[in-house]
Formats: structure tokens, sequence, C-alpha cells
């Protein structure tokens, strides 16, 4: 099929002139105004648009910059009688692909359009086979060989190259950011901003500032103009954590942004165009918050088009070994510690733990060990006291299903006997071979904080 271009220009000869000079090659379709230009990319996007700077009354770097919003924008050339050096600077760092001089020289406009295209169509190449590589991967950042975290992976990996809003649930410390995160990585805006908004840590009217902007004097202490998160995002991904704290009044403007794209800045009257994807996140049931009439029906409805939720970390224990090493890692790196392991029986207390502060408590817990323990390998002793305290013979089976007892067990015999699997399996009173299979079920095929994660990168 033959690529598209767009002439934008309000001369009828030279919109006609190039026309014929560019259709032997291209689908040319023309307009006159701005209006007309849009209304074409609405219906149906080309793939170049060569715009001249005056439009008659109306102004091509404007339009220029509204087209370049679009997902998947065309790449765009501008044109004009006034050429000058300052213009053409100022065309390229809003976004032009080059430019062009009136007469145009239709030889070098042929060649900015082949090269035009022939770069897009790399770039389209390369996003494509990152998306196919992340299809079969761990999204980026993301920890887990689970069964529960792979489902999670799988849904990311669904829904990330969609416009759909995304709301994502969960306890505090489930890793809620870093699934947005993934999400954003992975669609189609990855080149784009990814800008976060804790929504909790902000008044009314400092959150509706954060999101939306002002203009000066909008308020007292509003002394210049801001811009808000909305246009920051623009093209990219907007994350709204703890959206279950906002106020009714913030809660009807993100309704009408999510429902007709447009927003005003605190205190002005210009319209504004919002092209951003909006991920969500609360630690609260946004379901029963509307029963009660604490959060708004239809405000939750556009927001949990796509609901994803991030499990506590007690119901993928398994992954533990995989969060301790990476962080291991992290930690070592950043307070300037050698490398070094946990003991079986420190890996045994730290499966065995409830987590309630999830994997943010369990990073936590890691880095004091990495940054109070002394010796070459981090014991029981240089973990935190409530979870020493698993190590008790009476501790040890409270609250732990089947396979973390047995688990727990296993690695304490180890632990006790030097990791010499011959020892452990006579201690356990059990077979070397029986041992052997116990370990295979269970995944622990060496030392549990030698298993390293293998983190995706897009």
């Amino acid at each position: 099929m033959k690529k598209s271009v767009l002439i934008v220009d309000d001369e009828k000869h030279t919109r006609e002139g190039l026309r014929a000079a560019l259709e032997d090659h291209y689908e040319v379709t023309v307009a006159a105004d701005s209006v007309g230009a849009l209304a074409i990319c609405e219906a149906d996007l080309p793939d170049v648009v060569i715009t001249d700077l005056k439009i008659g009354t109306d102004d091509g770097m404007e339009l220029m910059e509204r087209i370049l919003k679009y997902p998947d924008a065309p790449v765009c050339i501008m044109m004009t009688a006034y050429g000058s050096v300052d213009t053409a600077v100022e065309a390229m760092r809003r976004g032009a692909y080059d430019f062009v001089t009136k007469p145009v020289n239709i030889d070098r406009l042929e060649m900015l359009v082949r090269r035009a295209l022939r770069e897009r169509d790399v770039q389209a190449e390369n996003l494509e086979l990152r998306r196919e590589v992340g299809k079969a991967r761990t999204p980026d950042k993301m920890i887990g060989r689970s069964q529960v975290m792979e489902r999670i992976y799988e849904t990311i990996r669904q829904v990330a190259p969609s416009k759909a809003t995304v709301l994502i649930q969960g306890e505090s410390g489930t890793g809620k950011e870093v699934a947005a995160k993934a999400i954003h990585g992975l669609s189609t805006r990855a080149e784009k901003p990814f800008v976060a908004v804790h929504c909790a840590a902000l008044s009314p009217q400092l959150l509706e500032s954060e999101l939306f902007g002002h203009e000066k004097g909008a308020f007292t202490g509003a002394g210049e103009r801001r811009i808000g998160r909305f246009e920051q995002a623009a093209g990219g991904t907007l994350f709204l954590d703890e959206i279950g704290e906002i106020d009714p009044s913030v809660q009807v403007k993100i309704l009408r942004v999510l429902g007709e794209k447009t927003f005003e800045r605190v205190g002005g009257n210009q319209t504004l165009n919002s092209d951003v994807r909006l991920i969500a996140a609360t630690n609260k049931d946004l379901a029963a918050m509307v029963a009660g009439g604490k959060f708004r029906e239809d405000l939750f409805f556009r927001l949990n088009v796509v609901p994803l939720t991030m499990p506590p970390l007690r119901e993928h224990s398994d992954d533990i070994p995989l969060l301790v090493n990476s962080f291991l890692k992290e930690m070592a790196k950043e307070h300037g510690k050698p490398a070094r392991v946990f003991s079986s029986e420190a890996m045994a207390a730290m499966e065995a733990y409830e987590w309630p502060g999830n994997i943010r408590e369990l990073k936590a817990v890691v880095e004091h060990a990495v940054v109070l323990g002394r010796g070459e390998e981090l014991a029981l002793k240089d973990l935190p006291a409530s979870l020493r305290a698993l190590n008790s013979p009476t501790a040890l089976a409270e609250g732990m299903n089947l396979a973390q007892i047995e688990a727990a067990m296993i690695r304490k015999a180890l632990s006790e006997c030097g990791e010499n699997r011959t020892l452990a399996a006579k201690k356990l009173g059990i077979s070397r071979r029986t041992l052997h299979r116990h370990l295979s079920e269970l995944g622990i095929t060496k030392h549990p904080s030698q298993d390293a994660p293998t983190p995706f990168t897009p």
C-alpha cells in the first residue's frame, strides 16, 4: 500500500502543485486550513503532514503540535515563504522532522519524505520487536516466578498495548507503582513520560493545581503559571496513586478528562486537550467506597476498565528467595557493602513470616541485615526480632501451610549440617533420594539466596 501524505496550505496552486508532484508515489490529500487538516487526521491519520507556517489566519506551528499529540503521530515537515534559521530551529524544536522554504524544491521535498518514512518504519519495527520479546518475558523490574505472578505478568502484557485505563488494587507495599511502570514500559507510549502523583499527600486545592496546573494569580501564592501533571504527561502515562483519597471536587474534574479528553488550568479559561493514558492505584476497596457514598460511581467505572489486583507477599512466598537476592545486590551496592548471602536458617525464617508490609517490608528487612550484619554470611541474628522468633519450634508451624513448614524444616536441617545433604537427610529421618525429591519439588536446587531473578529490560 502507498504511504499517505497530507498537504496543508491556504494557497490552492501550491496545494495542487505539490499533490501533482507527489501523487505518483503517495496517496495525497489536501486541506486549506487547520479545521480541514484535523478532520482528515481524525478520519484517517496520514503518514506524513506537510504544512505551511502561515495557513491564512491559522498558525502552522500550532497545527503541527496538535497533530504530533496523536498516538503513532505522523512525520511533520514545515514549509514557509518566510524562511530563516530561527524559524527552522523553532520548528525542529517543536517537533518538525525538517523544514523547506518556498518556492519548494520538489526533489529535496521528495528526498525528505522518503528519508522520514524510512526512519519511521525502522522505529516502528524496533518497537514491535521489543513488544514481541516482552510477551515471553517478565515485565521490567518485576521479580517472581510463582503462578500468582505469572498471571499478573500475562494481564500486564495483554493490557499494555491498549489505551485502556487500568485500576491497580492491593495492599500497601505490593508493588502497584512497579506494575504501573511495567504497563507503561510495554506500551506504545514507552518513549513518552511516565508521571506519578501520590494523591493522599496533597490537599484538594494543591492536588487540583498539581494535576491541572494553574494560571498566575489563580489563588494566593500563585505567582506564576504552573504546568500540571496532565500536561507534563502528554503522550505518555499518568499514574495516580492512592486515588481513593481524593476529594469529590477533584473526582469530578478527573471524570471530565476521562470522558471529554479536555481540561482547564485552575484560574484559566483556555480549554486544553489531554492525550494521556491513566493508571490509578489504591489500597482501599473502591467498590465498597462507592456503596458507602464516598467515591463517585461513574468515576469508578471509568477507572475500572481493566482491574488488576497485586497479591500480598504471603500469597506468593515462594518468590521470597528471588526478591531477597535482588534486594541484597541492590542494597550492597547502595551502602558500599560486600556481596553476601543469607544462611538457610535466615531464609527459612523469612519464608515463614507473614509480611504484613509485603515487598516493601521485605526490602527494609534486607537493608537492615546488609547494613548491620558483620559476618561473611547474613545469619538469623542479623534479622529483626519479629523474624528471629519464627525459628522457635512453637512458632515454626503457627500460621504456616504444609509446604512452608516442609521448606523451613529442610532449610533448617541443611543450615545445621553445613549444607551437607547426606547429613541433613539423616537428621530429617529420610533417605538422601527422598530429600533430593523434596528439594526438587520445592525448587530448592541450590543455596536459596543464590537464585538470581531474570528481570526483563524492554
